[in-house]
């Protein structure tokens, strides 16, 4: 960002602060405008990176072409509604057509999309479409289990339900058999971590 708008944005903060009734000049509060900048800056990364550009440098020729699931990819985004955390994790599986991704490759394309104002069933549909159309696998799975504050911190204060969503594609969504086995290990406990 440049100064101008940096500036904008620690004003903007300031005058949030004055609205719920803070004191934006106190002590412990100096420094917050620029400290919450930063932390968008982060929070947001996602809107200035390309998930097929990070799939297609790692891809690779294969003969695989069975399952290769990643598992438990934890992630944090946030609601695009309230602005508030939400926290889950995210299960993806692709079978291979003669190419496999280079396995940290998912992860990162996660986080691209998590990082960015969201909700929970667009996250998911993104990532299955971003490998579905880069890798151009048999077949993609998706599900994301996620707990949202903007359930828990305000609205119905629900602090123990989580949500769930799924997006199938190809192989996955036609063909019974693939979607047992993907739903079977992903529900599998996970053993021994190494």
């Amino acid at each position: 960002m440049d100064n101008k708008k940096n500036i904008e944005f620690e004003n903007a903060v300031k005058v949030m602060m004055k609205h719920v009734d803070e004191d934006p000049e106190r002590e412990g509060l100096e420094a917050t405008p620029e400290r919450v900048r930063k932390a968008y800056e982060f929070i947001y990364g996602g809107y200035k990176e390309d998930p097929k550009a990070i799939l297609e440098k790692a891809l690779f020729t294969s003969s695989n072409d069975e399952m290769v699931l990643l598992k438990d990819i934890e992630f944090y985004s946030t609601c695009e509604h309230h602005l508030l955390p939400i926290i889950g994790r995210v299960h993806v599986a692709y079978i291979p057509d003669g190419k496999v991704v280079g396995l940290s490759k998912i992860p990162r394309v996660v986080n691209v999309f998590a990082r960015r104002m969201q909700i929970q069933e667009q996250l998911t549909e993104q990532i299955a479409d971003a490998i579905m159309d880069t890798i151009k696998p048999k077949g993609v799975a998706v599900v994301i289990q996620a707990r949202h504050m903007c359930m828990e911190m305000r609205g119905v204060e629900k602090i123990n339900s989580t949500t769930t969503s799924s997006a199938l594609r190809g192989l996955f969504k036609k063909d019974q058999k693939t979607r047992s086995e993907f739903f079977s290990l992903i529900n599998s406990p996970t053993g021994t971590r190494y």
